[in-house]
């Protein structure tokens, strides 16, 4: 099994998609915007990884590139919960852990 280097942001999905998906499929942006039934803007801010994956999102994405919503919010999950850590990181080491009796 491959690990992470925990040092290292997860991909965001977006990337994933701009630079596998879509060339893979040999689709255009304006084209998979309007076959997804989104905007281009809205997919665009996607690739340029502004903006997130929503469980509607995750739903057209893998629906479209044929592997299902799962893997596009597991993506952005990783993402987000690594950035949340690390702007959160002195605050969380300062709350302690407590254990059930």
């Amino acid at each position: 099994m491959v690990e992470r280097d925990p040092n290292r942001c997860p991909t965001h999905p977006g990337a994933l998609l701009r630079d596998i998906v879509l060339p893979g499929a040999d689709v255009t942006v304006k084209d998979a915007a309007r076959l997804m039934g989104i905007s281009r803007q809205t997919l665009h801010r996607i690739l340029a990884e502004k903006g997130p994956i929503t469980p509607e999102m995750a739903l057209r994405i893998g629906k479209f590139a044929g592997n299902g919503p799962g893997l596009w919010l597991r993506m952005q999950q990783s993402h987000d919960l690594w950035r949340a850590k690390q702007k959160l990181r002195d605050e969380i080491e300062g709350i302690p852990t407590i254990r059930a009796a």
